[in-house]
C-alpha cells in the first residue's frame, strides 16, 4: 500500500519547464566551433532564442550574429521588439544588417528600420534589392492607424483562368519565396482580387476539376487605407490564416496574417487600457522618467480642474456643513459609491460598443438596463446605509433616535440617487464620444470617477440641504 502511494505521489509531482533560455545562453557561451553551436541552437524554437539575445553582452551578440546564418537571424527578429531588434541591427554590419532586413516580413522590417538612425537606414535601404526596396516603401506609405501598414506582401496569387495542374505549378513556384501558403489568392484578368484557395482544396482537386469550382468568391478583405479601429472587428470575426488587403482599384497590395491580426489585437486593447487608466498612451518597463510624466500629466491637468471643480461645489453648501458638521464623515461613501457604480457602466459600455452594428434600441435598452441595476443597487445598498449609519449614529455619537435615523435616512437616499445618475453617466459619457467619433475609451476610468465625485457631492449636500435643514429643522 505504501508503495502504491508512493508512485501516486511521484505521478502527481508536476515537470518542471525546461529552462531553455540557459541552454542557449550556455551554447553561445561555450568554446564549440560555429559549426557545432549552429546545428545546436537549430533544435530551439526561434521565439526562444529571441528571449535570450537581450541577456547577451555586446561581444557575445555579435558573436551570435557570426554563428547564425542570414535566413535563422531573420527568422529569429521576427520575435524581438521593434525597438529591441533596431539595436541588435545596429550591431552588424551594413552588410549583414541589409540581407536580413531582406529577409524580413516587409512589415516587420519597415518597423525596425524605423529605429535605426537616419544615416545607417539610407544606408541599408540602398543596398537592399529593388524589390525589397519597394514593399518596405509601400508599407511605409500607409499611416501607423491605416490597416496597410501592417500588412506583408509575402502572399501567393494566381489567376483565375488556370486550370488545376497549372496552378499547382505555379504554387510550387512561387512557396520558394512565399511561406503563407496556407491560402491561395486568385486574381481576374485585370488583376482586381476575386477570391480565395484553401490549400487543402487545392491539392485533393482531381486534375479534370475546374480551378473555379474550388473558389471561394465571398471570401473576407479589407482596404489598406481603411482605419485600424474600424476593421478590427472585421478581422476578429473571421478565423482565415490572411486576409487580403486591396488598394481602392480593388487590387491586392498584401495580406494581413493572423499572427498580425493578434498583435493589432493586443495593441488596440492596451491603448484601450491606457485610456482607462488616464495615460495618452502606454508605458514600458524601461521608459524614461520623462516620457512616463508627458503620458500622464496631461490628464491629471484636467482631473485637477474638475477636482477643483468639485471643492469649489463643496464650498457652496459651507453653511450646511457648518451647521451638520456629523454629515462629512459620511461624505467619502457616497463619493467612493457612486465612482465605483460610474466606473462599472462604463466597462460594461466599452465592452459592449465593440459591436459596430449596434441600433439604435439596443443603446437605447443599454442605457435603461444600466439606470435599472443602478437604481435596484442603489436601493439595496441605501436601505443597508440607512440602518447601519443610523445605529452608528445613534450608539455611538450619542444622538436620538430621530436625529439618527433622519441623517441616515438623507445618506441612504443620497446613496440611491448618486447611484442611479452616476450609472446613467457612466453609459452616456462612451456613447456621446463614440457619437462624435472619438474613442469611448477616452471615457477613462479617472474621467468618470472625478465626474460622478460631482454628481455625488450635488446630490449628497443638496439632499442634506433640502431634508435636513428645510423639512426636519435639524440644523
Amino acid at each position: 500500500m505504501e508503495e502504491i502511494n508512493t508512485n501516486l505521489t511521484e505521478d502527481n509531482i508536476v515537470a518542471e519547464k525546461p529552462d531553455y533560455e540557459s541552454e542557449v545562453v550556455a551554447i553561445i557561451r561555450s568554446n564549440d566551433s560555429p559549426k557545432i553551436m549552429l546545428n545546436k541552437l537549430e533544435d530551439y524554437h526561434e521565439n526562444d532564442i529571441a528571449q535570450v539575445i537581450p541577456m547577451l553582452n555586446i561581444s557575445e551578440r555579435k558573436k551570435f550574429y557570426r554563428i547564425c546564418d542570414i535566413s535563422m537571424l531573420a527568422s529569429i527578429f521576427e520575435y524581438i521588439d521593434e525597438d529591441e531588434a533596431g539595436v541588435f541591427l545596429d550591431e552588424m554590419d551594413v552588410k549583414k544588417a541589409s540581407m536580413v532586413v531582406s529577409e524580413l516580413e516587409a512589415d516587420t522590417a519597415s518597423k525596425v528600420l524605423k529605429e535605426l538612425t537616419k544615416e545607417k537606414r539610407s544606408i541599408i535601404i540602398d543596398a537592399l534589392e529593388p524589390e525589397v526596396r519597394n514593399e518596405i516603401r509601400l508599407i511605409d506609405s500607409f499611416d501607423e492607424d491605416e490597416i496597410g501598414s501592417r500588412m506583408t506582401t509575402n502572399y501567393i496569387v494566381i489567376r483565375e483562368n488556370l486550370s488545376i495542374k497549372q496552378a499547382m505549378s505555379e504554387l510550387i513556384r512561387q512557396a520558394e519565396d512565399n511561406d503563407n501558403i496556407t491560402t491561395i489568392f486568385v486574381e481576374d484578368e485585370s488583376g482586381e482580387f476575386y477570391g480565395a484557395i484553401d490549400l487543402k482544396e487545392l491539392i485533393i482537386a482531381r486534375s479534370s476539376a475546374t480551378l473555379d469550382s474550388l473558389i471561394a468568391t465571398s471570401f473576407p478583405y479589407v482596404y489598406a487605407n481603411e482605419q485600424i479601429d474600424d476593421c478590427i472587428e472585421k478581422l476578429k470575426d473571421y478565423s482565415e490564416s490572411s486576409i487580403p488587403v486591396l488598394d481602392n482599384s480593388n487590387k491586392m497590395l498584401g495580406v494581413i496574417t493572423s499572427q498580425s491580426i493578434i498583435e493589432v489585437v493586443d495593441d488596440e486593447m492596451g491603448e484601450d487600457y491606457a485610456m482607462l487608466a488616464g495615460l495618452t498612451a502606454e508605458e514600458d518597463l524601461n521608459e524614461p522618467l520623462l516620457e512616463s510624466m508627458k503620458k500622464r500629466l496631461p490628464w491629471l491637468l484636467v482631473l485637477l480642474c474638475l477636482g477643483m471643480l468639485v471643492s469649489s461645489v463643496v464650498g457652496v453648501f459651507e453653511k450646511v456643513i457648518a451647521q451638520l458638521t456629523l454629515i462629512i464623515a459620511f461624505q467619502s461613501l457616497i463619493l467612493d459609491m457612486a465612482g465605483n457604480v460610474g466606473t462599472q457602466s462604463l466597462a460594461v459600455t466599452i465592452r459592449v460598443l465593440m459591436d459596430e452594428h449596434l441600433t439604435f434600441k439596443q443603446k437605447r435598452h443599454l442605457v435603461t438596463k444600466e439606470m435599472r441595476v443602478g437604481l435596484s443597487n442603489g436601493l439595496l445598498l441605501g436601505f443597508i446605509s440607512f440602518i447601519f449609519v443610523g445605529l452608528y449614529i445613534y450608539l455611538f455619537k450619542k444622538k436620538t433616535v430621530m436625529f439618527a435615523f433622519s441623517v441616515s435616512g438623507c445618506i441612504g437616499i443620497s446613496l440611491i440617487v448618486a447611484m442611479l445618475i452616476s450609472s446613467a453617466v457612466g453609459t452616456l459619457i462612451p456613447l456621446f464620444f463614440k457619437r462624435i467619433k472619438v474613442d469611448p475609451a477616452v471615457a477613462s476610468g479617472p474621467l468618470i470617477t472625478t465626474v460622478n465625485d460631482l454628481v455625488a457631492v450635488v446630490t449628497y449636500y443638496g439632499m442634506s440641504w433640502i431634508l435636513l435643514l428645510n423639512l426636519l429643522h435639524l440644523g
